[in-house]
């Protein structure tokens, strides 16, 4: 099987860094420690017990609060992911359908959200029980760190664990603080958040609102968020901590572009597609004819208590919230009435629904010693449950469009999943072995309440177990290797059995995917200056879900064979003399179908997914931390839109990024400034596609040459 490895001018790309990398890895007994040593970080995923991510046999990165938000906007977890190795993490230009996130090629497919991807902040879930996720309702004003897991360990998460991303908030500490964060940029772009931080009575609270708009760099993409974010710390005991964490996002009439057929986008990146069936001059779009657009109101909390005795230790999550959306999509009035089957094949153009949800993980760690080892066990479980009030609306009244007409749906969906599991790690010397097995079920329950065009009541049952094995070994203090494998499940979400391709309502006839996960790899830490991580892997599933249909944001999902990824990951962090530091993180991965099924050929290349892509930085500071500089570069492969890969695949690209950064401290005050130019060289590319669009409109562009100003004043008290 060939596979080659190209990006587009690679070259270039390493004058951002990797020119730098050479000489520094292999002398490194050359290195002048003293402009600083890098030191092992402690993470969680994967163990779910504290370890330096260099003993942990699987592939975890930790993305640090200066890279979520030094010199960012931070209103997309894009931003700060495009350094993790594995990772494709798109901004679409189109918060209406939030970012694309896959993990070795897990969660391309999804038309919107984030699915096959587990989300999770501050231990409580952002995904929901049937794994479709929002990346939107992370708090990055807020973050501390952000733990990425892929591979084989993200099995022990469960359904739909093709990666984990993790993010944790920073917990209030003294001296208390108000910090004020103002950023304009391009596109009527500008975000103003407010935060206040510290402890009063032994108590840690952090507090925090932003509030963002845009117009867009795209024709009818103009967006407002606003957020709020609270958390809660307290110990209760010198043994226990309890944490309350609780926010909520409010996206209001959020328009959405719609993507573009390859023609408009080589004419205008910008425009939208225009709506054929419009007889004025100048035609519409499709975006403004329906005036395509989506509100969101979503509200969590959560609590995590903590309880320690001794090495023992118990463990109790509970959360709950709701989420409103309504969604105006673009779908012709003539051909609301058609029918297959004498059953209507659309439900209206626009979706409303009402969701409530709730979950509980409890688990319990006992530590004690086996053959002279250090054996902990977790045993667990985890639980949770939405219900969806949801109804389907014609998006039009007579001749006016985007506005709620007939009710064309009715119905509750119900999704629970119930999840126990049990985990344990045994170390001694330079080996730690970790094994896990996690029993996954997960139901759905539709009951019909609009029954003129039939009943399509019912209810679907997924089940499925995962183990995990894992074997680190450490060759010397500073290099680990390590070898994992296991079995994933990933159950098709709630949306992607809406329809079933035929006509009606539910697809029953869909399976879950099943995954068998390997990896190899190597952890070397260089004269404590310089981290690298590499890793080898091979992924072979069955039953893939992939898209069938997608029209008129009617998307509907079939099982398709088998799929192959083979991959390799490479990242390394070194900090250099005189204030430099570099990062880069390279991926090469071949995810192909492995089987032949309808029109597509074995050896397609599942779309949606790179076979390369590269990040590389090269950044300085002064030694007292008062000015930083950094120039980045992000590549990409081509990138395919559907099966067959016959239709034009989205080009290639490499752009570059600079940005600067300044502090001041002045008394009780800190002072800070940055200034970001993203896209230097204005090139023009297709950012991300919409995967299997009937009307091949699947281009979503990026924006041209864009700037950034963002100033803060934190005052300590």
């Amino acid at each position: 099987m060939q596979h080659r490895f190209r990006l587009n001018t690679i070259a270039s790309l390493f004058v951002a860094g990797s020119a730098t990398l050479a000489p520094h890895v292999f002398a490194a007994e050359a290195a002048d420690l003293a402009n600083g040593q890098l030191m092992d970080t402690v993470v969680v995923s994967g163990s779910r017990i504290a370890h330096p991510s260099q003993e942990v046999p699987a592939s975890i990165d930790v993305v640090d609060s200066a890279r979520i938000q030094d010199g960012q906007i931070r209103v997309n977890a894009s931003e700060a992911l495009a350094a993790v190795p594995g990772l494709v993490v798109q901004n679409r230009q189109n918060f209406a359908q939030d970012l694309q996130i896959s993990s070795r090629g897990f969660g391309a497919r999804s038309a919107f959200g984030v699915r096959g991807v587990k989300l999770i902040s501050d231990g409580i879930p952002a995904s929901m029980p049937d794994g479709q996720g929002q990346a939107a309702t992370f708090n990055l004003d807020t973050a501390e760190r952000i733990e990425v897991l892929r591979g084989p360990f993200s099995a022990i998460y469960g359904n739909h664990s093709g990666g984990v991303i993790q993010l944790f908030s920073k917990d209030g500490q003294n001296p208390p603080s108000v910090e004020l964060n103002v950023v304009g940029g391009s596109y009527g772009t500008n975000k103003v958040d407010l935060t206040a931080q510290g402890q009063a009575g032994g108590i840690g609270y952090v507090l925090d609102g932003s509030r963002f708009r845009t117009d867009g760099f795209r024709d009818h993409s103009a967006a407002t968020r606003e957020q709020a974010f609270g958390k809660i710390t307290v110990k209760p005991t010198a043994d226990s901590k309890l944490t309350i964490v609780a926010n909520s996002l409010h996206q209001g009439n959020t328009q959405d572009p719609l993507g573009a057929t390859w023609a408009t986008f080589a004419r205008d990146p910008r425009a939208g597609e225009t709506d054929a069936s419009d007889t004025q001059n100048p035609k519409l779009t499709l975006a403004e004819r329906y005036n395509t657009r989506k509100s969101i109101d979503h509200q969590q909390i959560g609590a995590t208590y903590e309880q320690s005795f001794g090495d023992d230790r118990l463990h109790v999550m509970v959360y709950g919230g709701n989420r409103d959306v309504i969604q105006y999509q673009a779908f012709s009035k003539f051909l609301q009435n058609q029918t297959i089957n004498g059953v209507l094949t659309h439900s209206g153009g626009v979706v409303d629904f009402q969701r409530e949800f709730y979950g509980i993980d409890t688990n319990w760690l006992h530590v004690n010693q086996l053959a002279g080892g250090k054996l902990s066990t977790t045993i667990g479980i985890d639980y949770g449950r939405s219900s969806d009030d949801r109804t389907g609306y014609e998006n039009y009244i007579g001749n006016t469009f985007g506005v709620k007409g007939k009710l064309r749906r009715d119905e509750q969906n119900v999704v629970s999943s119930l999840d126990p599991y049990i985990q344990a790690e045994w170390q001694s010397g330079p080996w730690l072995l970790s094994a896990g097995l996690r029993y996954s079920k997960m139901k759905v329950a539709v009951d019909d309440h609009y029954l003129s065009n039939g009943n399509d009541s019912g209810s679907l049952e997924f089940s499925h177990t995962t183990p995990v094995l894992g074997l680190l070994y450490k060759l010397t203090p500073n290099v680990n290797v390590y070898a994992s494998a296991a079995r994933g499940f990933e159950a098709p979400t709630l949306n992607e059995l809406f329809y079933s391709g035929t006509g009606g309502g539910f697809n029953y006839q869909l399976k879950p995917a099943t995954s068998t996960n390997l990896e190899a790899g190597i952890k070397a830490r260089i004269a404590n200056n310089t981290h690298v991580n590499a890793a080898v892997f091979q992924i072979k599933t069955n039953d893939e879900l992939v898209v069938d249909k997608s029209s008129g944001g009617r998307t509907s999902y079939r099982n398709a064979g088998k799929t192959l990824r083979q991959g390799m990951e490479v990242s390394l962090d070194s900090n250099l003399p005189y204030g430099f530091t570099t990062k880069v993180a390279l991926t090469s991965l071949h995810a192909v179908y492995d089987q032949a099924f309808g029109s597509v050929r074995e050896g397609s290349r599942l779309p949606g997914v790179p076979s390369a892509n590269l990040f590389a930085e090269l950044a300085w500071k002064d030694t007292l931390d008062r000015f930083g500089a950094a120039l980045e570069s992000v590549a990409s492969n081509q990138v395919y839109a559907e099966d067959s890969n016959i239709e034009k695949p989205a080009p290639g690209y490499t752009v570059f990024n600079a940005r600067f950064n300044a502090k001041q401290n002045v008394g009780n005050w800190r002072f800070k400034e940055f200034a970001r130019l993203n896209n230097l060289f204005d090139k023009t590319y297709v950012g991300s596609v919409i995967v299997g669009d009937s009307n091949k409109r699947y281009y979503e562009a990026a924006p041209g040459r864009n700037w950034l100003l963002g100033v803060s004043a934190q005052y300590s008290f």
